[in-house]
Order: structure tokens, then C-alpha cells, then sequence
């Protein structure tokens, strides 16, 4: 890992322990491959952080945003990989667009035979673009089950039980383990993922028994922050990190499948609470949710985080920590294609999954996000005390804590990302 010649960092090796330190930040994408293990104790991680001692600014201007080198069979099975996610999320929605023409076929059967007008003279392009879709899918599907997941299970000494567990022991719910499958860690590296943090989210300084929330925004298309799922079971306490989604996405063929495996929960107010106060774990939310899709801009960033404060009243309830999280380049990996009359958009929010278009790399529709990086910021926690039945006030208190925790985390963050000038604006 390359040190920073500045003044103000300097390598964790040497000051780790120095009370000076005020932000840690660690290469993930550029973590050796053997140390990316289940069973790699994370002061070997925190042997490749860089620190800085500058409170106020953080990490020196443009030393947050830089593309890391990428090696070509990683390369290739994320362009394949992340295509066939971001397809599998849409795909049931579009197929049941394509039969929809069957379907009131079946239902106008008469009105059809009366006037001598076939399905296929009624929607001719119809069925081909069932074959394209399904032939697109098969395509993809192929080269990463048949290709790339032999190649990387492989080279990262993986393998999948008949559960479809990663390396599973004998437990049949091994989480932990299995968030550290291939597609996600290559992610890491395809989006040069990096995490900063604060010294009062540092190991030496937490309560490795505490289970945290952590609340990330923005949403964007894809979050590809929350992807590198080791980190948030692993750098800050020791506790598993479940991850949360919309209850529709958990019943997608397959993608809900796999979401389950490495420990997703649906983004309810009894699976969160369960999780927290009975399992003692973490738990991390998407706070904007898909509202957060539709705001892109060049000159700021959106948060639609006025009205979630559904997410203050669960850490009041459990007396949890709230951690803002924010995701410099979420908003800039894709382009989302809004129709004029908001109505993709209303969908969407209101089934809680994507229904909009997106172009990615190279204007590939559904396709792999541009190469930018991704720099995932905590700021300092929000403390909550356990209150069971907490009052409207109280939640606005710590509602507005949370936000302005988030202002600052932006702030001390966005020089170093290359977005000096750039704001932060809630809605």
C-alpha cells in the first residue's frame, strides 16, 4: 500500500496509537487477496490504513479519488457479473410487460376471433424481444456460472456447498463467511473502494459488544458501497452486519436468494429490532431507499432524508448508536433515465425497486457502472439512549443530530473526493 507523502498522514504502522489521529482510511480494493479471508484477524487490516491528523479537512485534496489498476479476468467477470445483477433485479418486471400481450389475448379471446386479429398481428415485435431478452440472459448466465465463478473460486480458494454456502462449516446460516464471495470482492476492486473513518469509530475506541446502525446515503442506482460486506462485519466490532431491502427484492428469483445468503434482512421495523437487540448485530440501512435513484446533479448532492425518521425511533427502541455513512460516487456510476411524467419514478418508490432504466459504462444499458470510485465515509456516531417508547420530540432531536452529523462527514470529506465545490442539500 503507498503512503501519502504529506505532511499531515502518515502509515498507521507507526502512529496507530497516537492520540493525534483524527481519520483512518483503508484501501479495500487494494487489500492483498490472502488477507481478504474470513479468518484474517482485522489488525491485519488495519496494518494497510493510512491516517491523517488534519480534524477539520480530513485527507489531503484529490487523495481520495484516484482509480485503482485492475487486473483483466477481474475486469471482465464484473462487466459480466454486475450486468447480470442489475438485469436479474429487472427482468420479472420486464417479462411480465412482454406476456402482458398474451394476457389480454387470453382475456379479449373473443374479441380477437370476432374480428379476425391475432396476437401477432396486434404486437409483431413482441415475441422477438422475448428471444433477445432471454437469449441476453442465457449469455451472461453462461459466462459467469461456467466461466468466471470456476476461475474465481479457484483463484480465491473458494468453494460453494450444497446449501449454497461459501466454505460453510457445519452451521447452515454462516453469513459471515459467506460475504466474502468473489463477486462482491471483485466489486471492490472494479470500483476502487476505499473507507474512512473517524477515531470515535476506531476499533481501540469502541465497545466491541455494541451493535451499531449504519445509515448510508445516497442510494444512487447501485450502492456499491455497502458491497464490501467483510468490512461492516469486521472493522469496527466484531459483530455480523445484516444489511436491509425493500421485503419485494428478498422475493426476486435468485437475486432474493443470493441476498439472503450473505445475511440480508427486509427493511422492516421488527427484522431490524430483532436483529439488534436479540442477535446483537449490526445492521445497515440504504436511508434514502430508491427516492434516492432520481437525484443527480454536477453541482450537489441530494439526500432525501427530511421525512426518515422511522430509522431514529428503531435506535431510540434498542438504545443502538446511529453511524451516518456517505457514499462519494454512488450518484456518478450510472445515469438514470427519467421519463417526464414521473411515472417510472412513482413505481419504483412505491414497489421499492428499480423499475426505472439506467445507463452504465460505454452507455450500456442495465450494464456495469462507470470505473468511478467509490469512497465510503463514516461520520461520528450518533449516541441514542434506549428509550421504549420515545416521544415525537425526541425522535426530531436525533433526527437533527443525524443530519448534521451527515453535513459534517460530507464536508470534511468532499475536498479530498475532488468535490470541493459541491453541497450537500436535504429534501
Amino acid at each position: 500500500m503507498p503512503s501519502t507523502t504529506t505532511s499531515s498522514t502518515v502509515s498507521t504502522g507507526t502512529s496507530s496509537n497516537k492520540t493525534n489521529v483524527e481519520f483512518y482510511k483503508l484501501r479495500v480494493g487494494l487489500l492483498p487477496d490472502e488477507l481478504y479471508r474470513p479468518d484474517v484477524p482485522v489488525e491485519k487490516w488495519l496494518e494497510h490504513c493510512e491516517v491523517t491528523t488534519n480534524a477539520k479537512e480530513g485527507f489531503p485534496p484529490h487523495s481520495l479519488c484516484t482509480v485503482d489498476a485492475l487486473e483483466w479476468d477481474v475486469h471482465l467477470e464484473r462487466l459480466v457479473g454486475i450486468s447480470l445483477y442489475m438485469w436479474m433485479n429487472v427482468l420479472p418486471f420486464f417479462l411480465m410487460l412482454l406476456v402482458l400481450p398474451v394476457l389480454l389475448g387470453v382475456t379479449c379471446y373473443h374479441y380477437f376471433v370476432d374480428n379476425d386479429v391475432t396476437i401477432t398481428t396486434l404486437f409483431p415485435r413482441a415475441k422477438l424481444m422475448i428471444l433477445v431478452v432471454l437469449g441476453y440472459t442465457a449469455i451472461l448466465v453462461f459466462l459467469e456460472t461456467m466461466v468466471f465463478q470456476p476461475l474465481f473460486q479457484r483463484k480465491y480458494k473458494q468453494n460453494i456447498d450444497k446449501e449454497g454456502f461459501l466454505n460453510s462449516s457445519s452451521s447452515d446460516k454462516d453469513y459471515r463467511r459467506n460475504q466474502y464471495v468473489f463477486t462482491e470482492r471483485n466489486t471492490t476492486k472494479y470500483m476502487s473502494t476505499t473507507f474512512v473513518w473517524p477515531k470515535s469509530m476506531h476499533l481501540s475506541n469502541n465497545n466491541k459488544d455494541t451493535p451499531v446502525l449504519f445509515c448510508i446515503v445516497p442510494h444512487g442506482v447501485a450502492p456499491f458501497g455497502i458491497t464490501a460486506y467483510p468490512v461492516w462485519s469486521k472493522l469496527w466490532n466484531s459483530n455480523l452486519c445484516r444489511w436491509t431491502t425493500a421485503p419485494v427484492v428478498l422475493k426476486i428469483p435468485i437475486v432474493g436468494y443470493l441476498l439472503s445468503k450473505i445475511g440480508y434482512i427486509p427493511a422492516k421495523a421488527p427484522s431490524i429490532l430483532e436483529a439488534l437487540t436479540k442477535r446483537d448485530e449490526n445492521v445497515g440501512i440504504i436511508l434514502d431507499g430508491i427516492a434516492g435513484m432520481f437525484h443527480q446533479s454536477a453541482t450537489h448532492e441530494t439526500a432525501y432524508l427530511k421525512q426518515r425518521k422511522g430509522i431514529v425511533k428503531i435506535a431510540l427502541k434498542a438504545g443502538v448508536p446511529l453511524v451516518p455513512v456517505y457514499g462519494f460516487g454512488h450518484t456518478a456510476a450510472y445515469t438514470v433515465l427519467v421519463d417526464p411524467f414521473g411515472i417510472l419514478q412513482r413505481l419504483s418508490n412505491a414497489l421499492q425497486t428499480s423499475l426505472t432504466p439506467f445507463l452504465g459504462r460505454w452507455g450500456w444499458l442495465l450494464g456495469p457502472p462507470r470505473r468511478v470510485p467509490t469512497t465510503v465515509c463514516l461520520g461520528n456516531p450518533v449516541i441514542c439512549p434506549k428509550i421504549d417508547d420515545p416521544t415525537q420530540e425526541q425522535i426530531n432531536q436525533y433526527h437533527e443530530q443525524l443530519l448534521e452529523n451527515y453535513r459534517q462527514v460530507f464536508e470534511q470529506h468532499k475536498a479530498a473526493y475532488g468535490w470541493k465545490e459541491k453541497t450537500l442539500k436535504f429534501v
